[in-house]
């Protein structure tokens, strides 16, 4: 395990709610992660960048005779480095450094399982690397290993920006046969008249927790950042009787590097086809207003709006202070208060869900004929059968089905609608 001291830069002119002990804070949950055993945290604050060393070269001669002290071999920042300043800030140091983003992009190599996930990875890598390519040499050289410095997979010291201007270029190609496939599913889905309702939030706030409970699956969690990269989706067939498909995405993050959006922008193209989203929140994390601004943030980025969304707090079990429940039911009434691990409130949340797609179900009778079983299993499957009777002339079922099963039906020989 790398030895790593964190830098969490703030500088005097930039705007926002986030505090620097709050961006020092974050920058180490993505270090520990990544795998790195964080040994100090430096907080830097400058009035603005310098070209040379981001935080003033006097500031980088301290973080080196502190990293001499306590034997750091890694150093990170909470910045983006542009290329200059990443290579002066090593040759001072005379020891690896990288910045959030690479961070980042390690521990998404790292959590990527699918090939889509990979190439998305892969692209955000390649377009982070094209504009730092002049004199990084010694980054080139180190891609494919070690911690913050995992790379496409390419070693060799002569890549020069035509190889990888056509290494994305065909990523980009590829990525786009993927996202052909899920147009053809969604279309499916849209033909079948399956709503689609996508989690959305902040990278830990317990998404796949809440679509496991709710879905019966097993999908891994985990308290480390970026668990879920790949998309994943699960059928939800509701009290109902209307079937729904919920799909979780990658979690996002403050200050979330646009080219990672663009990359994955085919992955979160789910989001923009919502019927409606479910954004959840951790509601005991201190930081939840400033959570909920990042994931808005990134919803207009990706160009979201006007959607129909319900804010679920999540992890209300570890919350004591009821007070502070209540505050944030206040600020937040279109909002639900919820445990995915201890199911506490989903029945709230479940019955938000049927509310929001109740005007796509139809109540009805229909009698059947004893030869039509295959019916009766259809309704089983994909309805919610109230009350069925077996009688002579038939089989009286009351039952509510969504619209689209009801077209399917409405012309079926030796069934009666009434």
């Amino acid at each position: 395990m790398e030895k790593a001291i964190l830098v969490s830069v703030q500088l005097r002119n930039e705007e926002g709610r986030w505090r620097i002990e709050d961006t020092a804070s974050e920058l180490e949950e993505l270090a520990v992660s990544a795998g790195f055993e964080v040994i100090d945290n430096v907080i830097a604050v400058c009035d603005k960048p310098t070209p040379n060393y981001l935080a003033g070269r006097g500031k980088i001669e301290e973080i080196n005779l502190l990293a001499q002290d306590q034997g750091a071999e890694v150093i990170i920042f909470s910045h983006d480095l542009s290329g200059t300043q990443q290579r002066n800030i090593e040759n001072l140091l005379n020891r690896k450094t990288i910045d959030r983003t690479q961070l980042i992009l390690d521990i998404f190599s790292r959590r990527a399982r699918s090939p889509e996930g990979k190439m998305q990875v892969e692209l955000a890598q390649l377009q982070y690397l094209l504009p730092r390519l002049a004199g990084k040499g010694v980054m080139l050289s180190r891609l494919g290993g070690g911690i913050g410095t995992r790379g496409p997979g390419e070693q060799k010291l002569e890549i020069d920006r035509r190889q990888i201007r056509r290494k994305i270029d065909k990523l980009k190609r590829d990525l786009k046969q993927f996202r052909l496939h899920r147009q053809n599913t969604k279309k499916r889905r849209h033909d079948n008249n399956l709503p689609c309702v996508v989690l959305v939030g902040y990278t830990s706030a317990g998404k796949s927790t809440l679509i496991n409970r709710l879905t019966q699956s097993e999908q891994p969690v985990s308290d480390k950042l970026f668990t879920t990269l790949d998309p994943l989706s699960r059928a939800l067939k509701l009290a109902n009787g209307q079937k729904i498909i919920l799909f979780d995405t990658v979690g996002f993050l403050h200050r979330l590097p646009h080219h990672l959006i663009e990359a994955f922008k085919a992955t979160l193209e789910e989001a923009q086809n919502a019927d409606l989203l479910i954004h959840v929140l951790d509601a005991k994390d201190p930081r939840v207003q400033e959570h909920n601004q990042a994931v808005l943030d990134v919803l207009e980025d990706l160009e979201i709006k006007n959607k129909k969304m319900l804010t679920a707090f999540n992890k209300i079990d570890l919350i004591e202070d009821r007070a502070w429940l209540k505050g944030l039911k206040r600020d937040f009434p279109e909002s639900v208060l919820i445990s995915a691990k201890s199911a506490e409130n989903l029945s709230e949340l479940i019955a938000y869900i049927e509310k929001v797609f109740s005007g796509r179900m139809l109540n009805i009778k229909v009698l059947l004929s004893h030869s039509r079983m295959d019916l009766v299993d259809l309704f089983y499957r994909q309805a919610k059968v109230n009350s069925i009777e077996y009688l002579q002339k038939g089989i009286e079922i009351d039952l509510t089905l969504p619209a689209a099963l009801y077209e399917k039906i409405v012309n079926e020989r030796e069934i009666k609608i009434f």
